[in-house]
């Protein structure tokens, strides 16, 4: 027998089931397929039930195609060396997505997606979890939740209808808001972030309340100007039902996530996450200060940031309102 071995096939696996059963020699069923019969010995070996008592071609049909896919399954981090250096960039702090792209600078001719980074460590090294910033135990899928419903906003504007002025982040002025709260009581913390400085503002909330938010908001936006205040993204949340009077009040605009898509105001979500190496979920939010609000806001805003080319928010906002003034 000459040529490339091919694997069995299922009409091959029913000749031997048939002729096996028929107790044709090894030799004999090899004649029939044009087979070597070392080739249907290992069939009849490795896809047998126990003690190849039985041979059936559709349960070793499944068999077969079971080992293929384990065996040809594709790694999600390819070498040794890969996978210590994903490890240990995670143990400095680094993100997924860092590791990613600075892997092809470090190691030249070497690249690997932030996606299989993750796949990797939920999938074979959950102990990395640990050394994610928000280290869920499980992933989270994005979009709708299994309790989807329509909330009763009043004067509701969706974000498909939102300027393109505002995606496109060409002025400031336009913001997110955000409520972080607290698994120990009603206390919360309201959290404003500009779309192109990244400015963050943060109020302290006894109750997350449409009044207390409302109450926030307009102390933290008030004390800006005009070219400072554009519009304003919300999520769904019954907290964000007094968005009317900021408006008229401040004279802006909002908008509205979708229902569940809160992840569609990735600013302010983003900022929350810096705010939980502060104050981790398990925080009550009550024994909170207000000092120590004013420090986590300062320390935000005086942070030089990669998206901003390494200035800070603070110095974005000046350069910006100038150039908005004619300066």
């Amino acid at each position: 027998m000459q040529g490339r071995y091919t694997h069995l096939t299922k009409e091959e696996r029913d000749m031997i089931a048939i002729l096996n059963a028929q107790k044709i020699t090894l030799s004999g069923i090899a004649r029939q397929l044009h087979r070597h019969k070392s080739t249907i010995l290992r069939e009849l070996n490795r896809n047998s039930s126990a003690n190849r008592e039985c041979y059936l071609s559709h349960k070793a049909q499944e068999r077969s195609e079971t080992r293929w896919k384990v065996t040809h399954k594709k790694e999600r981090l390819k070498s040794y060396e890969i996978r210590k250096y994903v490890e240990s960039r995670l143990k400095r702090g680094w993100s997924p997505e860092i590791i990613a792209n600075r892997l092809s600078i470090d190691r030249q001719g070497e690249h690997v997606s932030h996606e299989s980074i993750y796949q990797y460590i939920y999938a074979e090294r959950k102990e990395l979890i640990f050394y994610l910033v928000r280290r869920h135990r499980k992933r989270r899928k994005k979009g709708y939740g299994r309790k989807y419903r329509q909330f009763c906003i009043p004067d509701r504007i969706s974000i498909l209808e939102r300027p393109e002025i505002v995606e496109k982040r060409e002025r400031i002025g336009d913001w997110e808001s955000d409520t972080m709260v607290s698994m120990q009581n009603r206390a919360a913390i309201n959290v404003l972030t500009e779309r192109k400085s990244r400015l963050t503002l943060i109020r302290k909330l006894s109750q997350k309340t449409a009044i207390e938010t409302k109450i926030a908001i307009l102390e933290s936006l008030g004390k800006y100007p005009a070219e400072c205040r554009h519009t304003i993204t919300y999520d769904n949340g019954p907290e964000n039902m007094g968005h009317g009077e900021i408006n008229k009040m401040l004279d802006m605009r909002s908008y509205f996530c979708e229902p569940y898509h809160s992840w569609e105001k990735g600013k302010v979500e983003n900022t929350i996450g810096l705010i939980r190496r502060w104050l981790p979920k398990k925080t009550d939010l009550a024994k909170i200060g207000e000092g120590t609000i004013a420090s986590i806001e300062n320390w935000l805003n005086n942070r030089p940031r990669k998206c901003l080319n390494y200035q800070t928010p603070l110095e974005v906002l000046e350069k910006e309102r100038s150039v908005a003034l004619g300066g």
